[in-house]
């Protein structure tokens, strides 16, 4: 009788997938989720607003209410009121804003449509004559009646519990009741308004009769490390508030950019107003948050007609800028960090590693991975303007994102949180005061940070930061 083996010998291509082989096919799962399944936040020429000014199309876009929940019944159309010569009151907030406040003020009061548009100027004790610039420009911008078109105001000082931006805009929007507008426009002081910027916002609003609409603004990628960081900035912000979530009443997702937001007074009353919100840093977000949560209809999109004066001429002052927010994104919870940080490292730097590793299939499998991100980020480098070599640099990018997340937590943990011009206002009193306030956890592979490109309350320019 034949002697039969007592070991079965399986060539090596036929074993069970190995622990790296199923760790190397985690960031392709991830990408394909992203890609396929979260919004189509990457299809950046769907979130682009047209520049022509009768783009919305007031019966192909009004929004679906029959969704037959809560938020449809308290914002149907019949609801929300349209305006035939709408009346905007731009409230800008200002803090040694001297060098960009002029043209931000005479961008606005040069815009053209049918009503009409006050600015009002808080300045929040700058000392580099802000508020004198302000002034200038409206005397200087040749508009007839544009100095009684614009109000400063010399701002009180800081209320206890309340960040600086957040106690600006209450006092703005105390003085622009007097003048009865149909909409508030909340833009920082370093945003320039390109010709039709608020027309179409407003044609938005009225057409698809939204409570809050938001742009996030074209940012500067003037410098080498503006175009390293930048783009990426609003492309993690757009992946954890996907802008058709935003929109959608059937997402609880909500989001805006604080550096350009119109909003119905008698929406932001319905919410109890900014007093609401006062002790938030990402405010621009959490306005948007309670906004939808009482039944408001938001829109977010990108615009080329409104674009960031603010210039980050090294690496140190946009990490700065993403340390600001990150950790209170994050609701200041470490067990949170220490998750976002095996996010990130799972999406974004182990496909580039394991083109190291000696395993043909893990190798292939990180390749793939590294090929779907840069081709997902590759649309918003292309908005940009830039050169499509800058998209595989996104495990690199992640990384310097990863460590400005550690050193907010740092930061915050030292006392000196949400740091900026001066203001320590991401303090412990602060976060216990927010702590009830919902937030829109990371899913794998996104990043946390705050808004924004654009505090989304103090991230870039455009991102609700710009001013305080």
């Amino acid at each position: 009788m034949p002697h039969l083996p007592t070991e079965l010998h399986v060539p090596a291509v036929l074993h069970v997938p190995t622990v790296l082989h199923a760790l190397a096919a985690l960031p392709v799962l991830i990408w394909l989720y992203l890609l396929a399944a979260r919004g189509g936040f990457w299809r950046v020429s769907s979130l682009v607003e047209s520049e022509a000014s009768g783009a919305v199309d007031p019966e192909r876009s009004a929004p679906d209410s029959t969704d037959g929940s809560a938020a449809g019944a308290l914002s149907t159309p019949a609801a929300i009121p349209r305006h035939a010569a709408p009346r905007v009151v731009a409230v800008v907030p200002a803090r040694n804003e001297a060098a960009s406040i002029g043209v931000t003020v005479s961008s606005l009061l040069q815009q053209r449509f049918h009503g009409s548009l006050q600015v009002i100027v808080v300045d929040d004790g700058s000392t580099d004559g802000t508020a004198a610039v302000a002034a200038t420009a409206a005397r200087a911008c040749g508009i007839t009646g544009a100095t009684d078109r614009l109000t400063v105001l010399h701002g009180a000082p800081l209320a206890a519990g309340w960040t600086g931006k957040l106690w600006a805009l209450q006092q703005g929007v105390d003085a622009a009741r007097a003048l009865a507008p149909d909409y508030l426009l909340f833009t920082d002081a370093d945003i320039e308004h390109r010709s039709g910027c608020i027309a179409r916002l407003i044609a938005r609003a009225e057409a698809e009769r939204r409570d809050l609409v938001s742009y996030m603004v074209r940012l500067s990628v003037d410098t080498v490390a503006e175009r390293w960081l930048i783009p990426a900035f609003v492309f993690f912000f757009f992946m954890l508030y996907p802008p058709r979530w935003i929109a959608s009443p059937r997402s609880r997702t909500a989001g805006a950019a604080g550096g350009c937001i119109l909003i119905r007074p008698q929406s932001l009353q319905r919410i109890g107003g900014l007093a609401a919100l006062r002790s938030q840093i990402i405010d621009d977000c959490a306005l948007a948050r309670a906004v939808k949560n009482s039944g408001g209809r938001l829109w977010l999109g990108l615009t080329r007609s409104a674009v960031s004066l603010r210039r980050y001429g090294s690496l140190a002052e946009i990490g700065s800028m993403i340390s600001r927010t990150a950790f209170n994104q994050l609701g200041h919870s470490y067990l949170l960090l220490m998750l976002t940080l095996l996010g990130l490292g799972l999406t974004y730097l182990l496909p580039p590693l394991l083109l190291l590793s000696h395993d043909a299939l893990a190798a292939a499998l990180g390749l793939t991975a590294w090929a779907l991100m840069s081709a997902c980020y590759l649309p918003m480098v292309r908005f940009y303007g830039l050169s499509p070599l800058w998209s595989p640099w996104l495990p690199a990018i992640a990384a310097f994102y990863a460590g400005a997340t550690v050193h907010s937590a740092v930061q915050y943990g030292l006392g000196r949180g949400g740091l900026w011009k001066g203001r320590a206002q991401d303090m412990a009193h602060n976060a216990a005061r927010a702590a009830d306030a919902p937030r829109n956890v990371p899913a794998p592979g996104v990043p946390a940070q705050g808004a924004r490109p654009p505090g989304q309350g103090q991230g870039p320019p455009g991102q609700g930061q710009g001013s305080h």
